[in-house]
């Protein structure tokens, strides 16, 4: 199994022989970004694909932002081009998961903790969402997912 980088440069290769150039583009923009991040700092690294799939998260909000922006000074075109790169961003990351998707992990969760049939307080919160967290890994919004923990546990 190839990982989700390797599979950008894969269909960077693809999409450079199909003459996308849209698509080339940004996905030669998304490289050179987590080129920058595991080259920068004190120490190189290597991103796991949990890194890739934030990163790729925080590039395709990134441009819908961007979108909005063109949008509110009149540059449609430009704001459509920005929501193209975003949705062609998304393709790659994971399917999100529903509320209720949340829901049930955030439960099954607490039900781990539970000691003796004494369910985790708010003192317990962090061990929850270490738990939840590492489950939801990028696929709904962690202050969304913070709240429902909260009021699971109150």
């Amino acid at each position: 199994m190839s990982t989700l980088k390797e599979q950008l440069r894969l269909d960077m290769t693809a999409h450079m022989k199909a003459g996308d150039k849209s698509e080339l583009m940004t996905l030669r923009n998304v490289l050179g970004e987590i080129s920058t991040r595991e080259k920068g700092g004190k120490t190189p690294m290597e991103m796991d694909d949990h890194q890739v799939t934030a990163l790729l998260q925080k590039e395709a909000s990134r441009r819908r932002e961007t979108a909005q922006t063109y949008a509110e000074a009149g540059q449609s075109e430009r704001a459509e081009q920005e929501i193209a790169e975003a949705a062609f961003i998304e393709s790659y990351l994971p399917a999100p998961l529903t509320r209720d998707d949340v829901v049930a992990i955030v439960d099954r969760a607490i039900a781990d903790q539970t000691i003796d049939g004494v369910k985790p307080g708010m003192r317990q919160m962090g061990q929850v969402m270490k738990t939840v967290t590492a489950e939801v890994a990028g696929r709904f919004d962690g202050k969304t997912t913070s709240a429902l923990v909260k009021e699971r546990l109150a």
